[in-house]
């Protein structure tokens, strides 16, 4: 049986007669990095505030570390960190004193756990420079430290790569990869850029209308994404009508874009397509296997659950 760091059941939040988050289930294991995905207004942010205490439920539990969080809220919220909204650090006041303001206020400064949180985000040679002087990037990953720098065990991330360049996501995508593998931090981390999402995530949830419709390994992801074989040929037209003569059980699926064939079924026959082309004397450039991009896999289910009502897996 599966042990659960994080875990809702029937979770609920409304606003009179509006329901932010209806009958949430979300699991989340040790050391995983859980991304929530959803357009604006899909419940990410209220889920996040529910599980932070920051907004009572109308409905629901929550569990951290097997415990109902009300059972001792003390000991679970000093092993979580958290970015909600962009910290209100002092542009006057260098990393390191933003940080020991924070640290002090929450009543655990130490020094060196400060010093080893800006380690830990690639801030040391910037800990003495004023806040107002920081990249985006820096202000971001000086959030991370202030989430950090009391050693949480999980981290509850709400849009902290939004409007960074790519230098900056690049950084505080390896920050994240680091907290989980080296240290086993447990992060939940929405964002609308789903290829980074994509690139560090070990699970995803995707919400809607307040609705987990999904939740899925990035292994059983992949297996779900559609395939199709992307052939670049010389001669296109001759290569369509290669295809459209072979007989089969069912038809060939394939669709054509400049000097590339995309096809869609019969993937495993696609040495032999090749070997026709060949014969046929059409020199093939390329021939390589396309998975569908958790954007477009994004799109579709949210697609299908608003034309239908619900997602059919």
């Amino acid at each position: 049986m599966v042990d659960y760091i994080i875990e809702t059941r029937n979770l609920t939040k409304r606003f009179g007669k509006q329901t932010a988050v209806n009958s949430l289930d979300m699991k989340i294991e040790k050391g995983k990095i859980y991304g929530l995905l959803g357009k604006n207004g899909a419940g990410k942010t209220t889920t996040m505030c529910m599980l932070l205490n920051l907004s009572k439920p109308t409905n629901g539990e929550i569990f951290f570390f097997g415990k109902h969080y009300k059972q001792d809220p003390y000991d679970v919220y000093s092993k979580i960190g958290s970015i909600i909204e962009t910290p209100g650090f002092y542009e006057n006041l260098s990393a390191f004193d933003n940080l020991k303001v924070f640290a002090k206020l929450r009543g655990d400064y130490n020094k060196e756990d400060i010093e080893k949180a800006l380690e830990i985000v690639s801030l040391t040679h910037a800990k003495d420079k004023k806040f107002k002087n920081f990249s985006l990037g820096m202000k971001q990953r000086l959030g991370i430290a202030a989430a950090i720098m009391h050693n949480p065990e999980i981290l509850i991330l709400d849009e902290p790569i939004n409007g960074l360049d790519p230098m900056g996501i690049k950084e505080i995508r390896k920050l994240l990869k680091d907290l989980s593998e080296v240290y086993g931090t447990t992060i939940l981390i929405s964002s609308h850029i789903l290829s980074e999402i994509e690139a560090i995530a070990d699970v995803i949830g995707v919400m809607d209308g307040g609705l987990l419709i999904e939740e899925v390994s990035m292994n059983q992801l992949h297996e779900k994404l559609n395939k199709h074989v992307k052939f670049e040929v010389s001669d296109i037209d001759l290569a369509c009508k290669i295809l459209e003569k072979l007989t089969l059980k069912e038809n060939i699926d394939f669709s054509v874009n400049e000097n590339n064939i995309h096809l869609y079924n019969h993937l495993d026959l696609r040495a032999e397509f090749n070997e026709q082309f060949v014969k046929s004397g059409i020199k093939v450039n390329e021939m390589s296997i396309c998975e569908e991009s958790l954007e477009e896999y994004f799109i579709k289910i949210i697609d299908k659950k608003e034309r239908y009502g619900e997602f059919n897996a």
